[in-house]
C-alpha cells in the first residue's frame, strides 16, 4: 500500500476516534482546531444545531497583520486568545476541546493554553 494513503487513513481514523467521544452542545460547544503547514484555524461549533458560533484563523486580517507567519506557536497563541475573546462576547464560557486529527502538542497545545488563559473553561 502507498505510504501517503496509509498516513491519510491514520489521520482519518484519529479524527473519527476523537469526534466519537466529543459532541458540542448549546451549553458547552466544541472548540475545533485544524492546522496546515502555513495556517491554523479554530471554530466554536454547536453540534446540536450544526452552527459555527465563532471562528478565528491566522488568515483573518487583524491577526495576519500582527503575525509574520501563520504556522508557528506565536500565531497559535494569538488565535487561541482571539477565539476565546470572540466566544466570550457570544456568551460562551465553557467548551469541549476537539484536537481533531492533530496530536495535542506544539501549536495545538499553544492554542489551547492561550484560550484557557483568556478565560475559556475546558
Amino acid at each position: 500500500m502507498d505510504h501517503s494513503k496509509t498516513i491519510l487513513r491514520q489521520r482519518i481514523r484519529r479524527r473519527h476516534r476523537v469526534r466519537r467521544a466529543i459532541r458540542g452542545t448549546t451549553e458547552r460547544p466544541r472548540l475545533s482546531v485544524f492546522r496546515t503547514h502555513k495556517h491554523i484555524y479554530a471554530q466554536v461549533i454547536d453540534d446540536s444545531t450544526g452552527c459555527t458560533l465563532v471562528s478565528a484563523s491566522s488568515r483573518d486580517k487583524q491577526i495576519r497583520d500582527a503575525v509574520a507567519f501563520g504556522g508557528n506557536k506565536q500565531a497559535a497563541e494569538l488565535i487561541g486568545r482571539a477565539v476565546a475573546e470572540r466566544a466570550q462576547a457570544a456568551g460562551v464560557k465553557q467548551i469541549c476541546f476537539d484536537r481533531g486529527e492533530c496530536h495535542y502538542h506544539g501549536r495545538v497545545a499553544a492554542l489551547a493554553d492561550a484560550a484557557r488563559a483568556a478565560g475559556l473553561e475546558f
